[in-house]
């Protein structure tokens, strides 16, 4: 059963989404409480698993990826029956960096990273089309990105 938030653990983690490395006096005094029941209160969303973990996020065309390529999978009768066997593997490509059971025509929605377009066409014909069950792969290159954002809308 999901965690009702009050007030002050929406604020919290509005606050948290868009700037992990508060710290926790500074998010005390922003969403009005005292430290101590701050810090318990963060301590609890960390305990339960609303706070999943506190990462960097990195851009990543200042590193190199300038590629950013969604792929449709489709697989084969075998390959659905053995989903497991495609999720294991999908999980060891460093390049995909999400991806989705759907349902429809497609099976999986993968979002992918790669330095450029041939990069990817190496991952593609190496590792995608390779992979447990795969039947087809439909990729679409975005040109621009209008939105990207981790913070969920939870009000605050």
């Amino acid at each position: 059963m999901p965690h009702e938030l009050d007030i002050w653990e929406r604020r919290i983690l509005a606050l948290l989404q868009e700037d992990a490395s508060l710290s926790t006096a500074a998010i005390a005094e922003a969403v009005g409480l005292s430290t101590s029941p701050c810090w318990r209160r963060i301590d609890r969303l960390e305990r339960e698993g609303i706070i999943k973990r506190r990462v960097a996020l990195v851009d990543r065309t200042k590193v190199g990826l300038k590629a950013q390529i969604f792929a449709q999978v489709k697989l084969n009768a075998h390959g659905r029956a053995n989903l497991d066997e495609f999720a294991t593997a999908i999980r060891d490509l460093p390049e995909v960096m999400e991806c989705h059971v759907l349902m429809g025509s497609v099976d999986f929605m993968l979002r992918i990273v790669a330095a450029d377009i041939e990069s990817y066409e190496r991952l593609f014909f190496e590792k995608l089309s390779n992979l447990p069950g795969v039947q087809e792969i439909n990729s679409t290159v975005a040109l621009s990105e209008i939105k990207s954002t981790t913070s969920l809308p939870i009000g605050g």
